[in-house]
């Protein structure tokens, strides 16, 4: 995609801070970062959402990977992945460590809430989609 930052990113038209590269694959510090050390994982050719990467499982192996180094060097906690996807048009999993007092605790505050009946409704129509 010729207007996408993250081909431009892979290409090096445009720096970033990686931490990993393979073949397929490219990790680096974002530059709006929810804490210290978050990334972001891209596969290295261009797929709008994850779940259009083919070899999905790969893709989150390396981002395992990622956020179990992440986590050893930088001592965090714990680690989260998030895959929201509305930022940049280009398939990426945000790797974030998680510290004690991290002040995530906005974002861990959204919150959806069912109406009666909802739930078994929903679960029933996505069983049968299996």
């Amino acid at each position: 995609m010729k207007d996408c930052v993250f081909c431009k990113i892979v290409k090096g038209e445009i720096p970033a801070y990686k931490i990993y590269e393979d073949k397929k694959y490219l990790a680096f510090l974002d530059i709006n970062p929810y804490t210290k050390g978050h990334s972001l994982v891209i596969p290295k050719v261009h797929y709008r959402w994850t779940y259009d990467i083919p070899d999905f499982g790969e893709y989150f192996e390396v981002c395992k990977s990622i956020a179990l180094k992440i986590k050893k060097t930088l001592k965090a906690e714990w680690m989260m992945f998030l895959t929201l996807g509305w930022q940049v048009p280009h398939a990426h999993v945000h790797v974030i460590p998680r510290y004690p007092n991290d002040a995530m605790e906005e974002f861990e505050k959204l919150e959806y809430k069912y109406k009666k009946g909802e739930m078994s409704l929903i679960s029933k129509k996505i069983r049968n989609q299996l």
